[in-house]
């Protein structure tokens, strides 16, 4: 039963937008033993949280077309708001065209705050890229987060950052 709800708490952190991976894998390796009395093996806490990830991108760039398409029926937002995502979509065009789902990729790949999944579903949306073209760059750049984080992660895990180190300090809250 603790390895359902240890399971069930990495689909959940990383379901939330400032978080996604970046947060749920670090909680994999350092705090279910804490707090669930479980020990996962760090390659399902790795598949695990890039799954869910991956899931959680799709979903949010499914869902903004009903809820847009919504929001359009209401005059306000179709005179007003709707004109600034077309000039911004206009703007961004030529960039897109030239870097298009790898540099989303790479955008979702950097484990950084202001990027992931949610941020890149969104951004996609607005700038018109179909669904082929994110879900290739949603897998790329979730893969290429949960490898970086769970590198970092092993490297702290297995003693390659030392002790003191403000890395370590930075990712493990000691308790």
């Amino acid at each position: 039963m603790n390895v359902i709800l240890a399971l069930l708490f990495l689909v959940a952190l990383t379901c939330v937008p400032a978080l996604e991976l970046r947060a749920s894998i670090p909680a994999g390796f350092f705090a279910l033993e804490k707090m669930f009395d479980v020990t996962l093996k760090w390659w399902w806490v790795a598949i695990v949280c890039v799954a869910a990830n991956i899931v959680l991108g799709i979903a949010v760039f499914e869902i903004l077309l009903p809820c847009l398409a919504l929001m359009r029926r209401w005059k306000w937002f179709d005179q007003k708001v709707w004109p600034m995502f077309e000039r911004r979509r206009e703007k961004l065009r030529p960039t897109i065209e030239k870097y298009g789902e790898w540099g989303l990729a790479i955008f979702i790949g950097v484990p950084l705050p202001g990027t992931g999944a949610v941020t890149g579903a969104v951004g996609a949306f607005l700038l018109g890229f179909d669904r082929r073209r994110f879900y290739l760059a949603n897998a790329v750049g979730v893969l290429l987060a949960g490898i970086c984080v769970t590198v970092l992660c092993l490297l702290i895990q297995n003693g390659a950052v030392a002790e003191g180190s403000w890395l370590r300090r930075l990712l493990i809250k000691e308790m």
